[in-house]
């Protein structure tokens, strides 16, 4: 039904497409459901060790860190990651938890849709996967991308290299040929059921900027120079004319937006994030 609807009122999600990545929201009512299904199933259920994504916990620099200071970073997109994650891999997951065919089928649907005729772009959105924008989506993904983790793993074992993964990010590093990793990765990932996405993949060597999620890991993870120089100016100008005269986009919470982005980039940058802070306080200060 949700396929092939029409009409707004007699479909499960709202969809919004931002460039080609399409964000499926589920509706409050399944909202709700799903919201229980990960707080009383899903995230209890251990995932693979270098999974970084939605993992309490770990984070962007932990996906990062391991990668520090090597002579050679390979990162490697997954085009079309959530909808890549078909129904039948899903229910194979229900059922490996235990589940009885009636339950893992009722639990499959209330966790996977298939795009509307009219929304979808792709045929890979037509047929039954996991939603982008679902809150029980990312820990059904780790899941499911458990055997993955573990083939990546042991591969990179194989090359002396390291490997972690943060949704759809892959990283491997160490001092390795870097065109025989990548040769023999495709082949899992392929064996595995998803596609590299060539555009976006990237091998850097110490000569190099090093970037893994918005982190520069030459030396440690931290966010790039520009980014801090950034976001100083912002801060500077707010110090002078206060909060509300320096929210030129019209963020409807511009200090914790502010707060947010200082959290991120001062994150092992201590003296950064000193600067940040009193630049911020002074901007409060001109605002009262």
């Amino acid at each position: 039904m949700n396929r092939k609807s029409t009409g707004e009122r007699l479909r499960h999600y709202r969809y919004t497409w931002i460039g080609a990545r399409l964000i499926e929201a589920p509706k409050p009512a399944l909202r709700a459901l799903q919201r229980r299904l990960l707080d009383e199933v899903l995230g209890r259920v251990p995932v693979h060790e270098n999974a970084h994504g939605f993992v309490p916990g770990r984070s962007v620099h932990t996906f990062a860190a391991p990668h520090a200071g090597r002579a050679v970073v390979v990162r490697i997109d997954l085009a079309a990651f959530f909808p890549s994650i078909s129904v039948q891999r899903v229910y194979g997951l229900f059922r490996a938890m235990g589940y009885p065919e009636p339950v893992a089928h009722t639990l499959t649907a209330l966790c996977t849709t298939s795009t509307p005729f009219a929304v979808a772009r792709s045929p890979v959105l037509r047929a039954p996967h996991l939603p982008q924008g679902a809150p029980t989506s990312p820990a059904l993904a780790n899941l499911c991308t458990f055997r993955l983790d573990r083939r990546l793993h042991g591969l990179a074992r194989s090359f002396g290299a390291r490997y972690t993964r943060y949704a759809d990010d892959l990283a491997f590093s160490g001092s390795f040929a870097p065109a025989g990793l990548l040769d023999a990765a495709r082949r899992v990932i392929a064996d595995e059921g998803f596609r590299v996405n060539a555009a976006k993949t990237r091998v850097r060597g110490r000569g190099d900027r090093q970037h893994l999620a918005g982190l520069v890991v030459n030396e440690s993870p931290a966010a790039a120079r520009a980014e801090y120089d950034r976001l100083r100016a912002i801060l500077h100008g707010a110090a002078h004319t206060g909060l509300h005269a320096a929210n030129r986009t019209g963020h409807p919470d511009f200090a914790a937006h502010l707060r947010g982005r200082i959290e991120w980039v001062g994150a092992g940058r201590p003296a950064r994030a000193a600067k940040l802070r009193e630049l911020y306080r002074a901007a409060v200060a001109t605002d009262l």
